[in-house]
């Protein structure tokens, strides 16, 4: 058995493989979480990017000081703290210093680092590299005693744990990062607003979250911007710790000579460039067919079309002056503008989501999505533990200073005795010790000292540092005596990098409407054609004669639906999954129409139960042939993808209904019944108000069946009696007119059976 096995064993002689699986993967996840992904609350910062730091500082690159190749300190890193690659460290570094990036940037780099639209860096034997002013936040504390060091992965050197942050740089230059299991997505925040929250909690620490949002009220990002989100959603990021921000470009309508005018976009919303959006409108003006397909989609020709109508010329104006200019001309000067704009943010990346997973390790040592209250304390519990600890570090350097003046002191003050003692002893520390009471420190540094020190001159600025120091001692001691005081100290602090290193808010927060075309079509009456092998088309206009309509060979006609250009069209196919598209999407003319599957992604083994369209608020009956359903509003049948999405649940075997359209007042009318049919000809009657309104799910029992029967037709009677559809042997379709009144029973029952030569293939209310 290795050793490794053993060692996991602890010196026991059998595991089971899949505990040593299990063991060992923790450990990698874990090694990945703390090692890599995640960043600390108290730093702000992962372990690469505390190792570039300390290593920078360690170098003097020091803001002001020359900078030197970033090879050189990729160098440095490698060899004494990070022993990864290269490519890892440098990227890291990149970073760093990309102001468009980073809020905060913490490395001031000469040379190409990067751009906005991707452009990577040059390679780091052309790069310079030094810190910038705003990383003594982090490191202007490191030799204060502040955070402990462990030794480097070889032992050769030390490195630190943590590093003594002076405000919250986990919220104010955000993080992102994928572990094993988890994953970060830290906005960046503005300094002041963050500053001014913890300050105030540490003032009132009963102050809640939504307390603490009047000083952080959202995100800040490094290329500004425009947050749309509800305060009400931006309430919750922050009180849970996950969600996302809706953010959109900011621009300005530019005015033009004899009415024309142009958009200039001037800040884009985070992970988007100049170069994405040019390329996103070109794909759409000129799409090309998907995989898969020979033609364009009539979503494709209709996206070209409403961007061609309304787009004249788009081009990238960005400079060294403007580091996001994009001109977009429209196609007349009569366009609205709004529209213009918000046609442009609904087809491109100008507005889109920003995720928010506030992940973190926490001062426990583990990975943690924590709220903003819990972020902003933990990190104050870690500035009170770094101050105090920097205050008993001064205060020990202080005491150790005094001691060694107030020997001196003696020696000055007996300076006569003290050279006799040292001319005329073999032994002079131990004699002076005995002589006038001094410590072997004190005594070791009198000896030490030249005598220039002892004269009269010397001994004012002996009395003057050592009263000095007295006093420094006696505020340190009152300060670490008094936790007022020591918050008071850290409040002075950090309102006075604040004044040194904050800056306005770049990204603005104003709540808005999420950008959506509007309708590019008239409201008009369009009549659907849906063919039994699932082919379909529209005319336009309503009460059509369609006896001449053609069809493909083998097909023909299986549903017209009649509805509106302006309303959606849902599709619901017989396993209970319902699709929406686009009425404008549906191609007219006099051809077959285009196949269902090349307007939504169509489930494997499904065939059409129906075509629905309608207002929000319509009611539908969704049954299957398990003799289960319920009633769904249309508007709960609408799905914002083409993959659809599970109305219905079914049991194997079953097939969903045509759903069956119902008017609201039939849940409240009394003589509103549901008359349901199955293939072993029994029928059932019962109140429409027996059924519960659901969005999705199996529903309630509608009728009982035998083994071996389905529920098989379903319709709305409001009479005392209805229609059934019979054919008989030799095909021939005859109309029984039933009682309702005969067959109404209990919901779920099975049912009363229809004593008749044929079979029942369709129910129908009575004329």
């Amino acid at each position: 058995m290795s050793e490794h096995l053993s060692a996991a064993l602890g010196g026991e002689d059998t595991l089971l493989l899949g505990e040593y699986a299990e063991r060992a993967y923790l450990e990698y996840a874990m090694s990945v979480v703390k090692g890599r992904a995640l960043p600390d609350v108290g730093d702000g910062q992962k372990p690469v990017q505390r190792r570039i730091l300390y290593a920078m500082r360690d170098m003097g690159l020091v803001h002001g000081a020359k900078p030197v190749k970033s090879a050189r300190v990729v160098g440095e890193i490698l060899g004494k703290y990070h022993p990864h690659g290269d490519a890892s460290a440098y990227d890291a570094m990149v970073r760093m210093a990309q102001d468009f990036t980073l809020r905060y940037p913490l490395i001031d780099g000469i040379g190409n680092f990067g751009s906005r639209d991707g452009d990577g860096a040059a390679a780091m034997r052309y790069t310079e590299a030094r810190l910038t002013p705003i990383a003594e936040l982090l490191l202007s504390e490191i030799n204060m005693g502040t955070v402990d060091f462990v030794p480097n992965y070889d032992g050769a050197f030390e490195e630190p744990v943590s590093l003594p942050a002076r405000l919250p740089m986990v919220l104010l230059n955000g993080a992102s990062g994928i572990a094993v299991g988890l994953a970060t997505e830290i906005p960046s925040h503005n300094l002041n607003e963050v500053g001014r929250a913890a300050i105030a909690l540490l003032e009132q620490p009963q102050l809640a979250v939504v307390d603490l949002m009047q000083y952080v009220p959202a995100p800040d990002f490094a290329g500004g911007g425009h947050i749309i989100t509800s305060a009400k959603d931006l309430r919750q990021i922050y009180e849970t710790g996950k969600g996302s921000v809706r953010v959109r470009a900011r621009y300005e309508i530019e005015k033009l000579a004899r009415g024309q005018w142009r958009l200039i976009v001037t800040e884009l919303p985070p992970h988007t460039s100049a170069q994405k959006i040019l390329a996103e409108i070109e794909e759409q003006t000129n799409p090309k067919p998907k995989a898969g397909k020979k033609q364009l989609s009539q979503e494709q020709l209709n996206t070209k079309k409403l961007l061609l109508d309304l787009l004249e010329k788009v081009r990238d104006e960005s400079d060294g002056a403007h580091p996001v200019r994009l001109v977009f001309e429209p196609k007349s000067g009569r366009i609205d503008p709004e529209v213009f704009a918000h046609t442009l943010m609904a087809q491109t990346g100008l507005e889109g989501n920003v995720p928010v997973n506030l992940v973190m390790m926490g001062l426990d040592n583990r990975p943690a999505q924590k709220n903003l209250k819990t972020i902003l304390q933990e990190w104050l519990d870690y500035r009170i533990r770094t101050v105090t600890r920097r205050l008993r570090h001064r205060l020990s350097q202080v005491e150790k200073r005094i001691h060694i003046l107030e020997g001196r002191m003696i020696a000055f003050l007996h300076i006569d005795d003290v050279i006799r003692v040292i001319r005329e002893s073999d032994e002079p520390k131990p004699d002076l010790m005995a002589a006038f009471g001094l410590t072997e420190i004190q005594a070791e540094d009198i000896l030490d000292i030249r005598l220039r020190q002892l004269a009269r001159l010397e001994g004012f600025k002996l009395e003057k540092e050592l009263a000095d120091l007295r006093e420094e001692a006696g505020y340190l001691n009152s300060v670490l005596g008094d936790e007022n005081e020591k918050r008071r100290l850290i409040i002075q602090e950090m309102q006075a990098d604040m004044q040194q290193f904050g800056d306005p808010r770049r990204t603005l927060v104003e709540e808005a409407s999420r950008a959506a075309l509007t309708h590019t079509t008239a409201d008009e009456p369009v009549t659907l054609i849906l063919s039994h092998k699932g082919w379909i088309r529209s005319r336009a206009g309503h009460n059509l004669d369609l006896s001449q309509t053609a069809f493909k060979e083998g097909d023909g006609l299986r549903q017209v639906l009649e509805g509106r250009t302006v309303q959606p069209v849902v599709v619901v196919d017989d396993l209970g999954r319902s699709y929406t598209v686009d009425a404008a999407e549906i191609p007219g003319g006099r051809g077959d129409g285009v196949p269902l599957a090349s307007l939504v992604e169509w489930q494997s083994g499904a065939g059409v139960a129906a075509l629905l369209t309608g207002t929000p608020e319509q009611l539908f009956l969704m049954a299957g042939s398990g003799g289960y359903g319920f009633i769904v509003k249309f508007g709960d049948l609408i799905s914002r993808i083409k993959t659809g999405k599970e109305v219905v649940k079914l049991e194997a075997g079953e097939r969903l209904l045509p759903p069956l359209p119902l008017p609201p007042s039939a849940l409240i009318r009394p003589e509103s019944r549901l008359v349901l049919a199955t293939a072993e000809k029994r029928l059932l009657a019962f109140a429409v108000g027996e059924l519960k309104v659901m969005a999705k799910g199996r529903g309630l029992q509608l009728i009982g069946l035998n083994e071996g029967d389905r529920l098989q037709a379903a319709v709305l009677v409001e009479t005392p009696e209805f229609v059934a559809h019979i054919t008989g042997k030799r095909g021939a379709v005859r109309q029984e007119r039933l009682r309702v009144a005969d067959i109404e029973n209990k919901r779920g029952r099975k049912g009363r059976l229809l004593d008749i030569s044929g079979s029942l293939n369709g129910l129908g209310e009575a004329s």
